[in-house]
């Protein structure tokens, strides 16, 4: 399809865009009313103000409390001070700002090239994804996570080692999923970043003892153990291994124990390669997907830690494969099996989002190793040459060929020297504008009480409490 190109033409094609996101989102996955962000403030204010204990809080009318670490209550704190209707509103500019970041470190300086128009556009195609969707109408911590989780990356793909870690262990004491990413640091051989995020981490998980002493006990020795108050295992939209089972009938945690297995021994052997490769955000885009797979629980909107995936894939030259991967991850597919998963189709189909997230994880590509076998990317600033006057001043990156596209080729290392690391990763030269993060806990069909895990179908608005 050919864009565009006087500015008359591009305004009318952008307002055909935003109204057919506009009828998309408005009839195809219905919003969460803020759900998941009505626990965390009902929580918060049932512990602080009403002297209630922090796990016993329940959003009127569900079964439905907080189930984070007490360091995630204990950083929600400011919650306290504000109203429903404010902490709806600072949500969700922490949750673009995020995403604004995100993006940033995954497109690099790139996206100054598309101007207006591509920054308009991609919001739009932004605003279909699913895990994206999800993640903001239901006011969740994914992509908060994620910018942090991210910014290790491009700490270490730019030769910022002094701060790595840091956000990898804040992120693992508000959730612990994150936690593999110190793994993969270990497994990189930066024993003083993974270091680091294990102190960080157990330095908040420490904080929060201190302050929530009842709290953080109760939840390390019940709460944590206790599966029932995340929900059903089987619902639709929990997307991980376990998920697969369970909508298959199979209660045994052996065969789950060693799908995880495997699937950690497949990251193992990649995460490696990619980091001997110099690609940071791709070995941390492999462990996003790991961590989806193997977490007893992923919800739809958890899967914004596939949001790498589609810069890696862009950047290798690959971006059909990664449209029509991302495309499959806007339709809310899965909740065509809402009601029953049996048969072929709805093992295949109920289960579309994992198994997207398993050929990520199987296929993602990698380029060879860098020739001199080093392993640990240092920062262009202070090993790259400067440039000689008959030098080109881009050049593409060596051992990776620039895709043979007539915009791409010349600006396949557009990157300047301080992320060329990270732009190198997920590819400047293309930008990321079909890329996103939502999970979609929304669907054509009516959403449950509690989206991820509710027996029943769902309405529009999945809380409606009691009167006063």
């Amino acid at each position: 399809m050919t864009l565009p190109r006087t500015d008359r033409a591009r305004l009318l094609f952008l307002f055909a865009a935003a109204v057919a996101v506009t009828v998309f989102t408005a009839t195809v996955p219905l919003l969460r009313d803020w759900f998941d962000l009505r626990v965390y403030h009902g929580a918060v204010d049932h512990w602080i103000h009403h002297g209630g204990r922090l796990y016993d809080y329940r959003v009127p009318g569900t079964p439905y409390g907080f189930t984070y670490p007490p360091f995630a209550a204990v950083a929600m704190l400011p919650m306290a001070l504000l109203g429903l209707h404010a902490a709806i509103a600072v949500a969700l500019l922490l949750n673009l700002a995020a995403l604004a970041w995100v993006l940033r470190i995954l497109t690099g300086p790139a996206w100054r090239r598309y101007g207006w128009f591509g920054c308009a556009l991609g919001a739009c195609v932004l605003a279909l994804f699913e895990p994206l969707r999800d993640t903001i109408s239901f006011g969740q911590v994914n992509l908060i996570l994620l910018a942090l989780v991210l910014t290790d990356a491009w700490l270490l793909a730019t030769g910022r080692e002094r701060w790595a870690g840091v956000g990898t262990g804040i992120a693992a004491a508000i959730k612990l999923t994150p936690a593999l990413f110190i793994g993969l640091l270990l497994l990189a051989g930066r024993r003083r970043e993974a270091a680091v995020a294990t102190a960080v981490a157990a330095g908040a998980t420490g904080f929060a003892a201190c302050v929530a002493p009842d709290a953080s006990r109760f939840y390390w020795t019940v709460a944590m153990w206790d599966t029932t108050r995340v929900g059903r295992p089987d619902y639709v939209s929990n997307q991980s291994l376990q998920g697969i089972l369970a909508r298959l009938g199979e209660p045994d945690r052996a065969a789950w124990a060693a799908a995880v297995l495997l699937v950690l021994c497949v990251w193992a052997n990649r995460a490696r390669r990619a980091v001997a490769a110099g690609e940071w955000v791709t070995a941390f885009a492999l462990t996003g997907l790991t961590a989806c797979l193997v977490s007893p629980v992923t919800w739809v909107h958890h899967l914004v830690w596939l949001l790498p995936s589609f810069a890696v894939l862009v950047r290798a030259g690959r971006p059909r494969v990664a449209g029509a991967l991302y495309a499959v991850l806007c339709t809310s597919v899965v909740w065509l099996w809402f009601d029953d998963a049996s048969g072929i189709d709805g093992f295949l189909g109920s289960n579309a989002y994992t198994w997207i997230t398993l050929g990520l994880l199987l296929w993602l590509p990698i380029r060879q190793p860098c020739s001199d076998g080093a392993t640990l990317p240092r920062s262009t600033r202070a090993t790259a040459p400067a440039p000689s006057a008959a030098a080109p001043a881009i050049a593409p990156v060596s051992g990776h060929p620039a895709p043979p596209s007539a915009a791409g080729s010349a600006d396949a290392g557009s990157a300047d020297a301080g992320s060329a690391a990270v732009v190198d990763a997920t590819g400047p030269d293309r930008g990321l504008t079909r890329s996103a993060s939502s999970d979609p806990t929304g669907s054509a069909r009516p959403a449950a009480p509690k989206p991820q895990s509710s027996s029943s179908r769902a309405s529009s608005y999945t809380v409606k409490p009691p009167p006063a």
